[in-house]
């Protein structure tokens, strides 16, 4: 009797297949067009922890870092005193780098003085008027690490008083955040994910 031939599936190589973590990171979010400006601070401050480390080091520890952080509430981690450093300085569970600590902070500051004006949202997407784009990438090595967009995004970002967002740091988030559409055009998430951005309606 013939066995069964197993049906594998095309992914993007990067998360590799011995982490279902990372897996389904992969399946689920990376890709998919973020437009709440909660889940996107979260994105800018834990891309710039992953500053010289991997994502899935980032990944692993992601609620550590949210319970850390009180959900990433702006305006209470705008609040945070030196108590506050030395608390988050002291967790194990997250990454404890002083310089990128105190960056978080500011980057809640700077948010909460960009939302008098229009939303994280509105100033992200802008950049791209509204219209994610949708790449398609054959091979990996294809994927660029920065691009002109993600260095105007930095640029504009650290004029706000952003910190930990250069341009390699801001086109990873991109990538994440449904920005841009980096699957291969071999994985099926690419075309999950091109019809959701292609749906995308922005409102303000």
């Amino acid at each position: 009797m013939a066995k069964a031939k197993i049906k594998t599936i095309d992914r993007c190589p990067w998360p590799g297949i011995d982490d279902p973590e990372y897996t389904r990171y992969h399946d689920e979010e990376w890709g998919v067009p973020k437009t709440d400006d909660r889940a996107l601070l979260e994105k800018i401050i834990l891309e710039g922890f992953q500053a010289g480390l991997s994502w899935l080091t980032i990944l692993k520890k992601r609620e550590n870092f949210r319970k850390a952080f009180h959900g990433f509430d702006p305006e209470r981690i705008a609040r945070y005193t030196d108590k506050d450093q030395a608390r988050l300085m002291a967790d194990a569970g997250i990454v404890r780098n002083r310089l990128k600590i105190e960056a978080t902070i500011e980057n809640a500051r700077a948010y909460l003085q960009l939302r008098d004006e229009q939303s994280l949202s509105q100033f992200i997407w802008d950049h791209l008027d509204g219209k994610p784009v949708i790449n398609k990438f054959q091979e990996f090595g294809e994927v660029p690490a920065e691009t002109e967009i993600s260095k105007t995004i930095s640029k504009a970002l650290k004029k706000r008083g952003f910190r930990f967002v250069g341009p390699t740091t801001m086109y990873a988030f991109m990538q994440a955040s449904g920005l841009v559409n980096d699957h291969l055009v071999s994985c099926p998430r690419h075309k999950a994910c091109a019809k959701l951005q292609s749906s995308l309606v922005l409102k303000y």
